[in-house]
């Protein structure tokens, strides 16, 4: 299981600074980071997705949430005023947003009257000062018990989330098989690979959707990840909207960079009757986090809430 975990992390960080390969700059001040920390406890995520309160999409260029931290890299179109005013909006609303810290590293000199990069002697000096914060902030979140080593085979493991005690998206959930998803709401059989399956004792059901064009649908995530449409590929009519499609917890069946399938958690979507027609069926997500139990009794007090709005 150990050798497992490894290998599992070992591939992860491969790829991960693979993806970014044509941001060489970016990729520089991410990998020296990375291997001057050397700290597999500490997980990381490069292009971290954040959404703010009023539906604004960021991406951070590398990000620590154990530690509730992120670094953004600045290459030289980010010294003109434009986006200066930009950068600063974008930090307040991140910030607003996550409550993390943020570190810039600008890999350009910061003289108007050149357009040369940073001697590499200098940009290193800021990293290794970094890394040491990154150490020191470790050691901090240890002694107030916040710190949880980073165990890659738990990020698919139902019971953290059980724990939890809700799905949020913000944690980027992710399960392995449909199984370890309805597992988080009471059910106890076997696999099965079905698009739909409702939580005992309340109307609401998970569905797990391709979100993608494939033989049968062409369904899509809209760029704010607000709204899911689905079609047929062919065009034809779609059986008129039934009780399964009107309130659905939402797993999306992704490939990750190594191609494995997983099944990623993007909310509780509902069925817009009013943008929807014999063609088009259009949902719209109503919440970014939702409860689960083993139990199916609490997941009907949470649907009263629901009915209640």
């Amino acid at each position: 299981m150990k050798e497992e975990k490894q290998n599992l992390q070992d591939e992860y960080i491969v790829n991960i600074f693979w993806k970014r390969k044509a941001y060489k700059w970016e990729v520089y001040v991410i990998t020296r980071i990375i291997h001057l920390l050397d700290d597999p406890e500490i997980e990381f995520v490069c292009q971290q997705h954040v959404k703010t309160p009023d539906n604004k999409r960021y991406l951070m260029d590398l990000c620590f949430p154990q530690l509730e931290l992120y670094c953004e890299i600045d290459e030289p179109q980010h010294r003109h005023l434009e986006h200066i005013i930009k950068d600063k909006n974008r930090k307040d609303e991140i910030i607003d947003a996550t409550y993390f810290e943020e570190k810039r590293f600008k890999v350009y000199e910061e003289d108007n009257s050149t357009r040369r990069f940073k001697k590499l002697i200098d940009l290193n000096k800021e990293i290794e000062d970094f890394v040491k914060f990154i150490i020191n902030r470790k050691k901090e979140y240890i002694s107030k018990n916040k710190f949880l080593p980073w165990n890659i085979k738990n990020k698919y493991d139902p019971e953290i989330y059980i724990k939890k005690g809700f799905l949020d998206i913000r944690d980027n959930v992710s399960f392995e098989t449909q199984k370890d998803a309805k597992s988080c709401f009471g059910y106890d059989g076997g696999h099965t690979q079905r698009s739909i399956w409702r939580i005992k004792g309340t109307s609401i059901w998970l569905w797990f959707p391709k979100l993608y064009k494939n033989k049968e649908w062409s369904n899509s995530l809209s760029e704010d990840l607000e709204e899911i449409e689905m079609k047929k590929s062919d065009g034809s009519r779609i059986k008129p909207i039934q009780e399964h499609q009107e309130s659905n917890y939402v797993f999306a069946h992704q490939k990750t960079p190594l191609g494995k399938i997983i099944y990623k958690f993007i909310g509780h979507f509902c069925i817009s009757h009013e943008k929807s027609n014999d063609y088009i069926h259009i949902y719209r997500r109503e919440n970014t986090r939702v409860p689960v139990s083993p139990l199916p009794s609490r997941h009907t007090n949470y649907e009263k809430k629901l009915l209640e709005k």
